[in-house]
């Protein structure tokens, strides 16, 4: 089942930590959404902290929405903004184990181990088949879908750390990984990597 458009119609933090479990789906490929990172427009990390632009106007947009964007001109990253309109704030997908339509995502992966087709937020994007054209659509009832949690799967457990690959507030502990998952991308929060040690 979808997720509604209450679900992201509060704090972008609450939104990014359920968001664990619930299914990413776009056409023949899907994922358990495993990683997640919380970005709101009070810190210099986020892109609506410029306010709006072009760019960012999705980001202020009603929430439900997608906003996917170009990181460095390569890889298009998935986001689901949250909040209310007015807010810039949005949750990025940043892992995601793969359940649905795997031999598609080797092929457009070019990746044979299963850890490696959605351990990052590029990558996974690319397995899904999720590029620019997507962004501004709904996650309520457009081509991407957000699913609910599958019956009878098993509770994730959630750790939180800080998140990686940025420069700016790069301390505020706004990552939030399935503690049980081989797919969270690298590094792996220190609640992870003790527990694997």
């Amino acid at each position: 089942m979808r997720l509604g458009g209450d679900f992201y119609a509060r704090s972008v933090h609450d939104v990014a930590r359920d968001l664990i479990g619930c299914v990413v789906r776009h056409g023949e490929t899907a994922g358990r959404v495993v990683e997640t990172e919380s970005y709101h427009m009070e810190e210099p990390a986020c892109h609506a902290y410029a306010g709006v632009t072009e760019r960012t106007r999705t980001l202020y947009g009603p929430p439900g929405h997608a906003y996917v964007y170009f990181s460095y001109g390569v890889h298009a990253l998935l986001n689901a903004v949250a909040e209310e309109e007015g807010v810039g704030a949005a949750v990025l997908i940043r892992a995601l184990e793969p359940v649905d339509g795997l031999e598609l995502m080797r092929e457009r992966r070019g990746a044979a181990r299963d850890e490696e087709l959605c351990s990052g937020p590029g990558k996974l994007t690319q397995a899904l088949g999720i590029g620019l054209s997507l962004n501004g659509t709904s996650l309520v009832d457009g081509p991407i879908e957000l699913l609910t949690r599958e019956p009878g799967s098993r509770e994730p457990r959630v750790v939180v750390g800080e998140r990686i690959g940025i420069t700016k507030a790069a301390e505020l502990p706004w990552r939030f990984c399935d503690a049980d998952s081989r797919h969270v991308s690298r590094p792996w929060p220190a609640a992870m990597r003790d527990r694997a040690a």
